[in-house]
C-alpha cells in the first residue's frame, strides 16, 4: 500500500520531471537525464578510463539492446531483448574503416525465442538486484539488424519503472522488481510496424505515461495512467505520420496548464497539451527519419530534425497554429546530425555528426562556433557536465571535449563492446551501456 506521504512524493516527482527539473544530481531517470537535455550539474566526473582503469565496476546483462540505463536511488536501471527477431540489413552511417568495427547485428542468435527484460543492478556495486521477463507477444516486427526490439529507454518516477518495446509491449515495474501492469498496445490499438523499427522512449508528465506511436499506417499519442496502464487520451494522426523520436514535455509561459509536449515528426515540429493531447502549433518541415529529441533551456526549444545532414533550430514556445513566422528565433537548413541529439551547455550547442565530425554552435544565434573532424561514428547523443563534453562512439571509444569555443580534446577512453545507448550521470559515475554489458566509471 502507497501511504498518503509517499503519493504526495510521488506528484512532486511528476511535476518536477514534467517541468524539467531535478529532485538530485543523484537521480537520472529517463533518456537524456533530468530534464531531458543531457546535462548534469555534478562535478568531480572522470575524465580518463579503460577496461580496467578508473571501473567502479561491469556488469553483463541478460540480453541484448541499445536502451540507455537510467539511475534512481542505489539501482541503475536497464532494458534488453533476449532471442533474435526478424531483422534486415539497412544503411550504415560511417564509411570505410570508421564503419568496420561496429557492424555487428543484436539479431543473429540461434535462439528464436524473444524475451523481454527489465534488469536492476546495484549502483554501488553493480550487482543485480532483480530482473522481470516478459515473453514477446504477437508477430515481431522487423527491425534495422544495428539494433533490436529493446531500443527505447525506460522512465521512472521513483516509485515505478516503465518499459517500452518494439511489439507495442508496455510493463510497470515497481522499484523492487514486482510486476504492476502491462499493456500491449500492439495488440489493442494496431500493430507496431515502423520502417527499421520503433526508437522513441516513453516520458512521465503528472501522473500519465505519455507515448509517441507514428508508425505509418496508423499514428497516434497517447497517455496511459501511471498506477493501472489505464487510456487517459489518444490524439490520432493522419496517416503516414512517423516519428522515431522522444517526446519533450517543457514549460510555456503562462505557467502550469500551459506546458507543451513537443514531437519530432515526418511532417515538422509539433506540439500538443500534454494533459490533454490537444494539438497546439506546428512547423512544418518534412524529414524521411525524424530521430533526434528536442530540448529546452531558458525558454528556447532546441532541436535537430535528423537524417543526413538535415537542419537545425531555435524555438520559442507558447504558439498556436503555424508558427513558422512567428516563434522561430534561428533556422540552419544543414549541418547536424543523422540520429544523435544535440545538447547545450554553457551558451553552446554540441552536436556529433556519423562522419567523425563535431560541431559547436552559438545557441543565441546559431552560428557555427567551430567545426573539427575527430573520428568516430556517433549514434549516442552526446551528454555535458563538469566542465566536460561526453561523446560516445559506437567502437566502444568516448571522446572527452574541453566545453568552451576552442576545440580541445581532454581524453580519448576505451571500453570493450559496441556503444549506441546514450550514458547516464549519477553519484559521481558515468553509466555506459554496451549491446550486452553496463559499465560504472569512475571511483
Amino acid at each position: 500500500m502507497v501511504s498518503a506521504r509517499t503519493t504526495k512524493g510521488l506528484t512532486l516527482v511528476g511535476l518536477v520531471l514534467a517541468f524539467g527539473a531535478s529532485l538530485t544530481a543523484d537521480n537520472w531517470p529517463q533518456w537524456r537525464g533530468p530534464a531531458a537535455g543531457g546535462v548534469s550539474t555534478e562535478t568531480g566526473l572522470p575524465e580518463k578510463w579503460s577496461n580496467t582503469q578508473n571501473v567502479a565496476w561491469r556488469s553483463r546483462l541478460g540480453g541484448l539492446g541499445i536502451s540507455s540505463p537510467i539511475v534512481w536511488g542505489d539501482r541503475v536501471f536497464v532494458t534488453s531483448q533476449a532471442g533474435a527477431g526478424e531483422s534486415r540489413v539497412g544503411p550504415r552511417l560511417g564509411q570505410g574503416a570508421d564503419a568496420s568495427p561496429v557492424e555487428r547485428s543484436l539479431t543473429r542468435s540461434n535462439d528464436r525465442t524473444v524475451r523481454f527484460l527489465v534488469e536492476a543492478f546495484g549502483r554501488a556495486d553493480g550487482r543485480r538486484q532483480w530482473a522481470v521477463t516478459l515473453p514477446a507477444e504477437g508477430e515481431l516486427p522487423e527491425v534495422h539488424d544495428k539494433h533490436n526490439l529493446a531500443s527505447a529507454s525506460p522512465v521512472t518516477d521513483g516509485a515505478r519503472v516503465y518499459a517500452v518495446f518494439g511489439t507495442g509491449q508496455v510493463a510497470a515495474v515497481d522499484v523492487a522488481g514486482t510486476l504492476v501492469w502491462t499493456r500491449n498496445l500492439g495488440k489493442d490499438v494496431a500493430p507496431w510496424d515502423i520502417n527499421w523499427g520503433n526508437g522513441s522512449s516513453p516520458v512521465v508528465y503528472r501522473n500519465s505515461l505519455i507515448l509517441v506511436c507514428y508508425h505509418g499506417n496508423v499514428s497516434y499519442l497517447v497517455a496511459l495512467d501511471t498506477a493501472t496502464g489505464t487510456q487517459l487520451w489518444k490524439t490520432d494522426r493522419p496517416r503516414g505520420v512517423l516519428s522515431y523520436s522522444t517526446p519533450l514535455v517543457v514549460p510555456a509561459p503562462g505557467g502550469p496548464g500551459n506546458d507543451e509536449l513537443i514531437v519530432n515528426s515526418s511532417t515538422g515540429i509539433e506540439a500538443f497539451d500534454p494533459a490533454t493531447g490537444r494539438a497546439l502549433w506546428h512547423y512544418d518541415e518534412p524529414s524521411q527519419y525524424p530521430i533526434p529529441m528536442a530540448m529546452h533551456h531558458d525558454g528556447v526549444i532546441y532541436l535537430s530534425r535528423g537524417y543526413r545532414s538535415g537542419p537545425y533550430a531555435a524555438v520559442r514556445p507558447g504558439g498556436r497554429g503555424d508558427i513558422s513566422k512567428t516563434h522561430i528565433l534561428w533556422h540552419v537548413r544543414t549541418g547536424a546530425p543523422y540520429i544523435s541529439s544535440l545538447v547545450y551547455y554553457d551558451g553552446l550547442l554540441y552536436m556529433a555528426g556519423d562522419v567523425g565530425v563535431i560541431t559547436c554552435v552559438d545557441a543565441r544565434t546559431g552560428e557555427r562556433v567551430w567545426r573539427e573532424r575527430l573520428g568516430g561514428i556517433y549514434t549516442a547523443s552526446p551528454v555535458a557536465a563538469d566542465g566536460k563534453i561526453y561523446l560516445l562512439g559506437e567502437s566502444g571509444e568516448t571522446l572527452v571535449l574541453k566545453a568552451g569555443r576552442t576545440p580541445v580534446v581532454l581524453a580519448r577512453n576505451s571500453v570493450d563492446g559496441r556503444v549506441l545507448a546514450s550514458p547516464a550521470i549519477a553519484g559521481g559515475r558515468l553509466f555506459i551501456r554496451t549491446d550486452d554489458h553496463i559499465f560504472a566509471i569512475g571511483s
